[in-house]
């Protein structure tokens, strides 16, 4: 699959599979197509502590990154699910999170600014919160590696390009406005590409991308397969001893 195929499948959400796409009535009767879907294994100094399933699809001009997170802590299962709808062209439609134990949030544009809406377990009303930011601005909520991979899919393509049969992108990091809903904040977020490594998963050596996510107090580390339609495989958080890495 060529570079921009893929990036546009990722990015845009567009299941394109080096083919021509499909009419839109055409794609309304096949129903939605799936981009990516599977597992992440999340682990802190070595041990397996939770796993986060997902899917990602496409149709017509909307896309839905939906997730399910299944963690142990102590003796208690945490269950926690998002949805994440965003337009072809990356603007956000709504974010919704929830968890077992109760309470959840919701997140729509309205105008120039982000409403969240947060409901505890004990609410009767949920409270809102807006925040001064475009539809545009990518969600990295907490626990959610899969919102990792979308905002990797968005750098790649505004950053890159293929010339002369190579793989292009700019030095500089690219700068994002983020929301981060379950902490109820807003930061600032830069992406870099660091170049090919070579990275062992599940006992296998292999040449992935890396790219580096920065904000003020972390560093993570983001493996992502530009032979797969540039699918995220591996996460490295080395302060925390922590990484996540595709089943």
């Amino acid at each position: 699959m060529k570079f921009e195929s893929a990036v546009r499948m990722g990015v845009l959400l567009v299941a394109v599979a080096g083919s021509h796409a499909a009419d839109k009535k055409e794609q309304a009767k096949a129903g939605p197509q799936t981009v990516d879907s599977g597992s992440f294994g999340v682990f802190v100094n070595g041990n397996r502590v939770a796993t986060e399933t997902f899917t990602v699809q496409q149709q017509n001009s909307e896309s839905i990154v939906k997730s399910q997170l299944k963690a142990t802590v102590g003796a208690d299962l945490v269950v926690q699910k998002s949805d994440l709808e965003i337009t072809s062209s990356g603007e956000l439609l709504r974010y919704d999170w929830s968890q077992a134990s109760g309470g959840s949030l919701s997140v729509l544009p309205n105008n120039e600014f982000l409403i969240e809406k947060i409901t505890t377990p004990t609410s009767t009303k949920p409270a809102e919160q807006p925040f001064l930011m475009p539809s545009t601005s990518a969600i990295l909520d907490n626990n959610f590696f899969v919102h990792r991979e979308v905002l990797a899919w968005r750098f790649l393509s505004g950053a890159c390009k293929t010339e002369g049969g190579g793989l292009k992108c700019q030095q500089a990091p690219s700068d994002f406005g983020v929301l981060v809903p379950q902490d109820r904040t807003s930061i600032h977020v830069q992406m870099e590409l660091v170049g090919k490594e070579k990275v062992t998963i599940h006992g296998a050596e292999r040449e992935l991308l890396r790219l580096n996510l920065k904000g003020d107090n972390f560093l993570w580390n983001l493996w992502v397969d530009d032979r797969n339609q540039f699918k995220l495989m591996r996460v490295a958080i080395p302060a925390d001893n922590t990484e996540a890495v595709r089943d």
